[in-house]
């Protein structure tokens, strides 16, 4: 039981960074309109995430430096500044994405509008990340995050075609309604779910909270080799299990609550409490990594005390960072912002920025001045280099993509 919860930093980072709010809406709609012809770019996704995942928690552990004090190192003051503005702007984007939708779920099961909870979520998110240590929330988030496993369990109660899943998965291709480009939008959409920047700083600033060295190198490895694959697992059983249930019925995802569908058409009302208490779980643990990693980047930029288990009176800025970055999210969601098109909207945006933050994480996984005998390898090195280039590729189609399909309308 201890190994498993010294799992419980990849886990909580699986949980809240790859199954959050933008992977239940993109996971559900792509299943919805595409059935499994875009799981390519979940596998892709996950694949990259958890090479520079491990590649971060290995320059944490080893150069023992977080990710934003690697990035001012390696790029300079001034180029640092732009990425670290470009950073948080995302991030922000993010959270409010996530407050809206946790809100969501408030809404489905009280019916009361989902704006009444978003100042009560926003509250809620900063107590967490004010009062409770990071081991506390890594083990309740991790651990609660798991329901989502209902929706394997559903694949198997509902009566799925496994022949036609494989073949969607091993034969990807366009519907002619949708289009190459709307296609294209969404294959984005999914691997920016997977590989959103936030993850990385949290991965590495949790790394460095936990005191790790060369010598946990081992425990970072299995965090980051579990915890992202299953991620990655999560986000292609719910778009399968949208496309045994929503995509027969013509239903096109507008709302969280019909993501949960198949769960309840499989088990009932148990499958909807599993459903929902993963969401919960996914969405503000998602929240909490959101501003966490904004008071890390800035903190760590900056040079100020940082650390989520230090008291306010000793890290003031950190603690003062994360409380701007909850109220401007919170305000930002208060204007009626559709919730679900602000989601779709910053994953995509968070694609285009990947190579911004992944950038400098590669070069000084490779400097031995820093890694000594831990830089990459060669075969470490290919994978790294292509999978940049890909989302180099990404960041100048992103924005042209969003205004030609109307985000994804």
């Amino acid at each position: 039981m201890s190994r498993l919860f010294r799992l419980s930093l990849g886990i909580m980072t699986s949980i809240g960074g790859f199954v959050d709010i933008g992977n239940l809406v993109t996971s559900g709609i792509s299943g919805a309109r595409f059935g499994m012809s875009l799981t390519w770019a979940i596998i892709a996704g996950t694949i990259a995430m958890t090479l520079y995942g491990e590649m971060a928690g290995r320059v944490a552990s080893v150069a023992r430096r977080p990710v934003f004090h690697v990035i001012r190192e390696r790029l300079g003051v001034r180029t640092a500044m732009l990425n670290l503005v470009a950073f948080v702007l995302l991030a922000v984007l993010t959270l409010a994405a996530e407050i809206g939708g946790l809100a969501l779920v408030l809404e489905l099961v009280t019916g009361v509008n989902y704006l009444v909870w978003v100042p009560w979520i926003g509250a809620a998110m900063w107590l967490v990340v004010w009062w409770w240590r990071i081991s506390v929330l890594e083990n309740l988030f991790g651990m609660l995050g798991l329901t989502l496993l209902v929706f394997v369990v559903a694949l198997f109660a509902l009566p799925t075609d496994w022949g036609a899943i494989g073949h969607g998965v091993t034969h990807p291709w366009v519907p002619a309604q949708e289009g190459h480009p709307m296609y294209l939008f969404y294959a984005i959409s999914l691997f920016g779910a997977c590989v959103t920047p936030y993850q990385v700083v949290f991965f590495a600033s949790g790394g460095r909270e936990e005191h790790w060295t060369a010598k946990d190198l081992r425990e970072m490895r299995l965090n980051a080799l579990i915890g992202f694959p299953l991620g990655g697992l999560l986000s292609v059983a719910i778009m399968a299990a949208a496309v045994v249930v929503l995509r027969p019925a013509q239903i096109d995802v507008s709302h969280l609550g019909q993501v949960a569908l198949p769960v309840v058409e499989a088990l009932g009302p148990v499958g909807l409490v599993l459903a929902l208490t993963g969401f919960t779980a996914a969405i503000f643990a998602a929240g909490v990594e959101c501003t966490l990693s904004i008071g890390y980047s800035v903190a760590q930029f900056f040079g100020w005390g940082w650390g989520k288990d230090r008291p306010p009176r000793d890290a003031p800025r950190f603690h003062l960072a994360c409380l701007v970055a909850v109220v401007v999210a919170t305000a930002f969601i208060l204007t009626s912002i559709d919730p679900i098109t602000l989601t779709v909207v910053s994953v995509v945006l968070g694609a285009a920025a990947v190579p911004l933050t992944y950038f400098p994480v590669l070069t000084v996984a490779n400097d031995r001045r820093y890694m000594g005998r831990y830089v990459n390898r060669r075969w470490v090195n290919g994978l790294a280099v292509t999978f940049l280039l890909g989302m180099t590729v990404v960041s100048v189609v992103a924005l042209p993509l969003i205004f030609i399909t109307k985000a994804g309308q």
